[in-house]
C-alpha cells in the first residue's frame, strides 16, 4: 500500500480509483466491510483502490482536548489498513482550509481534481464539507454531473450488536473499552485490543518496587482504556523477540507522583533490556481500576496482588506462547 500525504503528493493515474472516506479509527469490522468492497469494486473496474482519511481527526480539530479518545495511533491504523491489500491510502491535513471547503468544492478539488475518483464507496453515516453539508444524496447528485458512481454500504452489526439495537462503530468500541469490555471490544474488531510502541526509558520505579517495567509512550491526546490488565506481549524487535505473558498499568500512576498517561508493563519471569524494542500489548482481561495508595508499601502490595491474579489468567490461556 502506498502513503499519499497531501493534496501536492504525485497524482493518482488518469484511469482514476475506486475511493472511500472516513476516520476509520479501529478499522473495525464495519470499516473492514467497507475496504473489502472497495477492492471489490476496483478489481472490477481494473483501477486502484483509495482510502481517504484526514490528520487531525476533524472531531481533534473542532474538539482539542475535548475530542473523543483514539482507538489507535496513525501507525496502526496504516498497518491494519495495509494488511486489507488496498493500493493507496490519502492522508490530508484537516485545517482552516479543509474546515471552510464546501461540499460542492470539496467534490471538485478533492475526489475530481486530485485522486480522479471514478467510483465512491460510503458508509450509511457519511457527512462532509463545511457545515457538514454533503451527505450520499448531495454524492448521488454531483457524480451524475460529474461522471463518477457512488455507493452506500449498509450498516454492519455484530449478533450481539444487533440484538442490542447498536451499529458497530468507533463510538461503540470506545465504550466498551471505557467499561472494560474488552471481548466486546474484540467482537467489533475483529482482532483483540492491542497498544503498539517502543520501550523507552522511564523513572524505574517499579524496579525500584521489585517488578521491573517496559514503558510505552500512549502517544494519544486521551487514552480509550485505563487501569489494570492481564496481557500478552510480543516483542517484535531486539534480541528478547517472541511472546510473554505480564501484567499492564495503563494510566498516569497517581500514587507516585504527576505523570503523562503512559503504558508500562511487567513481564512474568523475564530478565533483561527491552529498551528501544518495538512491542504490541494485548489487552486481554481488566483487573481493576487504576487507583491511589497511601503509601509505597500498599501499593506494592496491590502489584503483588495484581501479579497473582494476571498469572491465574495466563496458565488458563492454551495459546502456544514462549514462557521464559
Amino acid at each position: 500500500m502506498k502513503l499519499l500525504r497531501g493534496l501536492h503528493n504525485p497524482p493518482i493515474p488518469d484511469a482514476g480509483c475506486v475511493a472511500t472516506i472516513g476516520n476509520f479509527d479501529g478499522v473495525h469490522l464495519g470499516h473492514q466491510a467497507i475496504v473489502e468492497r472497495v477492492i471489490a469494486k476496483a478489481h472490477e473496474l481494473g483501477l486502484p483502490s483509495l482510502v481517504m482519511v484526514f490528520e487531525p481527526q476533524p472531531q481533534e480539530y473542532f474538539r482539542g482536548e475535548q475530542a473523543p479518545a483514539r482507538i489507535m495511533r496513525f501507525r496502526d491504523k496504516f498497518e491494519c489498513l495495509a494488511s486489507l491489500k488496498l493500493d493507496y491510502l490519502c492522508v490530508l491535513k484537516f485545517d482552516e482550509y479543509f474546515r471552510s471547503l464546501t461540499a460542492n468544492a470539496f467534490v471538485e478539488q478533492v475526489l475530481c481534481d486530485h485522486i480522479k475518483v471514478t467510483h465512491l464507496v460510503i458508509g450509511d453515516d457519511f457527512r462532509f464539507g463545511g457545515d457538514r453539508q454533503g451527505d450520499f444524496n448531495h454524492l448521488v447528485q454531483s457524480g451524475e454531473k460529474l461522471g463518477f458512481g457512488v455507493e452506500r454500504t449498509e450498516t454492519f452489526c455484530t449478533q450481539e450488536s444487533c440484538e442490542n439495537g447498536e451499529r458497530v462503530s468507533s463510538t461503540l468500541i470506545r465504550k466498551a473499552l471505557a467499561d472494560g469490555e474488552l471481548g466486546d471490544a474484540k467482537a467489533c474488531m475483529g482482532r483483540p485490543f492491542t497498544v503498539s510502541g517502543r520501550v523507552m526509558y522511564g523513572r524505574q520505579l517499579g524496579r525500584q518496587l521489585g517488578f521491573p517495567t517496559a514503558n510505552v509512550a500512549l502517544k494519544r491526546k486521551h487514552s480509550p482504556v485505563s487501569g489494570v490488565f492481564a496481557v500478552k506481549v510480543d516483542v517484535q524487535t531486539g534480541r528478547h523477540k517472541g511472546a510473554y505473558f505480564g501484567v499492564a498499568n495503563v494510566g498516569k500512576k497517581p500514587s507516585v507522583g504527576d505523570f503523562e498517561a503512559n503504558l508500562e508493563v511487567h513481564l512474568f519471569d523475564f530478565s533483561g533490556d527491552l529498551y528501544g524494542a518495538r512491542v504490541q500489548v494485548e489487552l486481554q482481561k481488566k483487573i481493576r481500576e487504576e487507583q491511589r495508595f497511601e503509601s509505597v508499601d500498599a501499593l506494592a502490595e496491590q502489584i503483588q496482588k495484581d501479579n497473582l491474579v494476571a498469572r491465574e489468567f495466563a496458565a488458563q490461556q492454551r495459546q502456544p506462547l514462549r514462557l521464559v
